[in-house]
């Protein structure tokens, strides 16, 4: 039975509802692009998939408007799979299951999918449509961008004659993003030796954070589990020995780490410690109001040997993590930041996942560096990854010009033009293609990356609405 019947624009939601029924999150993509060749096939358009599963579907100009310009329209079909703690919901064989509040859609237990499921109904919509002015389109559906942009740096821009680009990638109605940071993946890897467990051991939880998107949500002031986690084991190393078993926390790098467990074996009462951070934590992290630490004994009869154990603990403690500096030119606008997003353990040693973003490549490289100096200082090894580049903000953009206009004559009021301290994949399309000019727009959405998304469906209308607004105008 729909959940979204009877909402408007009818498509959009129709498509919104068609593709959360298919698993797709990052890294299983193959479904989803299927699919989109299955429509694409179903009207008669002409498309293609790469080896990436990025997807592009080419739809000639409405009657009249064959022979104009293309413009492109982008998104990316996969989404962050997160779930609240004990979910057994299993993401890679079930569907979402979507419900409505009121304004906003959500999914019971999980995240939405509306970052970027959003874009993908969107387009669907319009390259369905045949009552609505428009030039030739290209839509290009990417893979994987929430694990680094993946499908975007394997794309091949070669078959596209647009030289307009709407990403459609962002979260507020009510803003034209016109610059975003550059980004890159570091993975740490700290090899670490075994042995026997001579303490009781004890499971550590940090969980009930609020989470959130590592980049556009990076200075609100939400605390990380996995940093957390590494002050409390460098307070229970101060106080006793201590031993480690294993550390885990996070799924994404681009995701704020909301829960965080440690096996320890140490040679005390570790309450007094516990009981002793627990109202430290709750002091501090006034925006994780949620926050739970707990502890409890378990059998854990192997453990990493004293230097092993001494390098998690100090590696953990001393990374550098959130907001490092502001910019001097936009007033609020992080400038650099880093995300300590994934921390797991297996038996040969523990990694460490963090997300650099800068809008200055030199600090960005900087902060790489950094990271590469505290690994090496405890002999683990740095590999770097989809290193993207910024998107630098275009004084002579045609298009955003077109776009403040239609959101003037649609609304009746002035857009906000603005950077954004997040990856969109509108810096890799510049570098890809000579002369392009882009922007960014998308409907409100809220806690992406968290099972409390939800998307507003008002405003899922109106961006619609604008998009085809500046279609017809453009």
């Amino acid at each position: 039975m729909s959940v979204l019947s009877g909402l408007e624009p009818e498509k959009v939601f129709k498509y919104f509802e068609e593709i959360s029924m298919i698993p797709r999150g990052s890294g299983h993509t193959q479904k989803i692009a299927q699919y989109c060749m299955d429509f694409a096939a179903a009207r008669a358009l002409d498309a293609f998939c790469d080896e990436s599963y990025n997807v592009t579907v080419f739809k000639g100009g409405s009657p009249g408007r064959e022979n104009e310009a293309p413009v492109i329209l982008q998104g990316h079909t996969d989404m962050v799979w997160e779930k609240e703690p004990g979910s057994d919901f299993d993401f890679e064989n079930s569907p979402l299951r979507l419900k409505i509040e009121g304004d906003y859609i959500s999914a019971h237990g999980t995240t939405l999918g509306g970052d970027d499921g959003a874009a993908v109904a969107i387009c669907l919509a319009l390259l369905d449509s045949g009552d609505i002015s428009h030039p030739p389109l290209e839509v290009v559906f990417t893979s994987d961008e929430e694990i680094g942009m993946v499908g975007a740096f394997a794309y091949d821009a070669g078959r596209l004659r647009g030289k307009r680009m709407i990403n459609l990638d962002s979260e507020a109605e009510d803003v034209l993003w016109v610059s975003c940071a550059g980004g890159a993946r570091a993975d740490i890897e700290l090899p670490c030796v075994t042995r026997a467990n001579p303490f009781d051991s004890y499971i550590i939880k940090i969980s009930n954070l609020h989470g959130g998107h590592s980049g556009a949500e990076i200075d609100k002031g939400y605390a990380n589990a996995s940093v957390l986690m590494g002050r409390l084991l460098k307070a229970l190393s101060d106080k006793y020995e201590i031993f480690i078993s294993g550390v885990d926390g996070g799924a994404m790098d681009n995701a704020i780490t909301r829960e965080c467990t440690a096996v320890v074996c140490v040679s005390g009462d570790i309450a007094p410690v516990i009981e002793k951070y627990a109202d430290i934590f709750a002091d501090e992290c006034v925006n994780d109001p949620g926050l739970t630490l707990d502890a409890r004994r378990v059998n854990s009869p192997v453990c990493f040997d004293r230097e092993s154990s001494d390098n998690i603990i100090s590696m953990l403690s001393s990374f550098p993590c959130g907001v490092i500096s502001m910019s001097k030119d936009i007033e609020g606008l992080v400038q650099t930041s880093l995300n300590l997003g994934i921390t797991k353990t297996d038996m040969t040693g523990v990694s460490f996942s963090f997300l650099v973003r800068s809008s200055v490549n030199a600090e960005k490289e900087k902060l790489l560096d950094d990271l590469r100096g505290i690994a090496s200082k405890y002999g683990a090894s740095t590999s770097v990854s989809g290193n993207y580049p910024a998107w630098e903000f275009n004084p002579e953009s045609s298009l955003r010009k077109t776009m403040i206009g239609a959101y003037k004559r649609l609304f009746g009021k002035e857009l906000k033009t603005a950077a954004i301290h997040a990856g969109l994949e509108c810096g890799l399309f510049c570098g890809k293609i000579e002369g392009l000019d882009c922007v960014s727009i998308g409907p409100d959405m809220y806690d992406i990356h968290t099972p409390r998304e939800r998307l507003s469906i008002s405003s899922l209308k109106r961006v619609y609405d604008y998009l085809t607004e500046t279609l017809k105008n453009i």
